[in-house]
């Protein structure tokens, strides 16, 4: 039942979040902006139109599909090894009256609390709650600065000092996406086999198929191994940043984008594979437990702006070329500072439009331009303040030719 509730809560701010976007973009004054915004942080939309009208919108009833897992509470089932130092039993309630169903499980700690069994390839997985106090992580401290981060899918986290985290994460996500497009490409011509052979009258042929070649136990082993790899990864990245950094600055992903440069089949694909749940659930868990805090920023152009500067420059792969010096930045370094510094934008805020986010930076970079031609000794060149965290152009060598 708290399961459940806690379920529909989730999903009615999910919804919340949305119609928050909603009402940034309208036309209407700051007042009255804040207005909704109480209102639907104080659950009182039912009361006006237009809330109502978004939640409606946005707001979707899901239907519970899960038919393999059961909850027993901590009170309907009891544990019990058949010898010291043994594996332990576990015994709950089964369908028929006073008898227990046992289940040996593969360690010797014996679960505690409310439990959830879950039914998977013929194995009982049994799931319970830890405190995370008592965890190893838990006892590590939090660095003590202000730290940005870019998610990337080349690597899990770029900081804002310029380090890279987890940079194997691409190639992982990259090499099991291509994996699987070739292994689904053979298992759709042995099913088309499969089913030219039932329509000419061989139904044992397509049977033998079936069972034999289009089965799920190595597919579902092999995608159960890549996602521990990928979250080992991305945790093992996310505990190197906090342990620099009590305050960490991360962009917000959870709005989908849309990008009209064509990628193509091959690069949309490996991108749809990009693990963005996993950092984000990642930065949550480990702050939580290490006494970080995690806040979260307009991601709108923060790898395409130059640092410490307003201006736009122009991205080519993993490189951010300056159009007022020339200089060239690594992106999601770029990305990660822009990030840093986006933290307490009284313009930017989370919910600002993209358009939004880029006329602001149009208009401060131009405000720049207009304050330095009125001084006589100073030129344009100094709207950009690149610094020395660059990377620099490379050389051509001349041939010899």
């Amino acid at each position: 039942m708290r399961d459940a509730v806690a379920d529909i809560t989730a999903n009615r701010e999910a919804a919340k979040t949305k119609v928050r976007r909603a009402i940034s973009r309208l036309d209407i004054s700051d007042a009255e902006k804040k207005r909704l915004y109480t209102a639907l942080k104080r659950d009182q939309w039912t009361s006006e139109p237009y809330l109502r009208r978004m939640m409606r919108k946005h707001w979707r009833r899901g239907r519970n599909k899960t038919a393999n897992q059961i909850v027993v509470r901590c009170d309907q089932y009891r544990t019990f090894t058949l010898g010291p130092g043994g594996n332990v039993w576990l015994a709950v309630p089964g369908l028929q009256r006073r008898q227990l169903v046992k289940i040996p499980l593969s360690t010797t700690i014996a679960p505690t609390g409310t439990l959830r069994l879950i039914l998977r390839s013929g194995r009982v997985e049994v799931h319970y709650a830890i405190d995370t106090a008592g965890m190893k992580s838990s006892q590590r401290p939090c660095g003590t600065r202000k730290v940005g981060v870019d998610k990337g899918y080349t690597e899990a986290l770029t900081d804002s000092d310029g380090e890279h985290h987890g940079t194997e994460l691409g190639e992982l996500l990259t090499s099991e996406s291509d994996y699987r497009k070739v292994k689904g490409q053979r298992r759709a011509k042995l099913r088309a086999v499969a089913e030219k052979a039932e329509k000419r009258g061989d139904p044992a042929k397509a049977k033998r198929i079936r069972d034999n070649n289009l089965g799920t136990i190595k597919r579902d082993r092999r995608t159960t191994a890549w996602k521990c790899r990928v979250r080992d990864i991305t945790f093992k990245a996310v505990h190197a940043v906090v342990d620099k950094a009590n305050i960490i600055v991360a962009e917000d992903l959870t709005k989908t984008f849309s990008s009209r440069k064509q990628l193509g089949k091959n690069t949309n694909r490996r991108l749809a594979a990009w693990t963005k749940g996993i950092t984000a659930e990642a930065l949550s868990a480990v702050s939580g437990r290490r006494g970080s805090a995690v806040r979260l920023v307009n991601a709108a152009y923060t790898s395409q702006a130059v640092p410490f500067t307003d201006i736009l420059g122009v991205r080519k792969g993993d490189r951010l070329y300056c159009t007022e010096c020339g200089t060239v930045w690594q992106a999601d370094h770029a990305g990660a500072i822009n990030i840093e510094q986006r933290d307490g934008d009284p313009d930017i805020t989370l919910y600002t439009p993209h358009t939004r986010v880029k006329q602001i930076l149009f208009d401060r970079a131009d405000r720049q331009r207009s304050e330095l031609l009125l001084d006589q000794d100073s030129s344009t060149r100094q709207l950009c303040r690149c610094g020395e965290r660059i990377i620099r152009p490379r050389c051509s060598t001349p041939s010899n030719e």
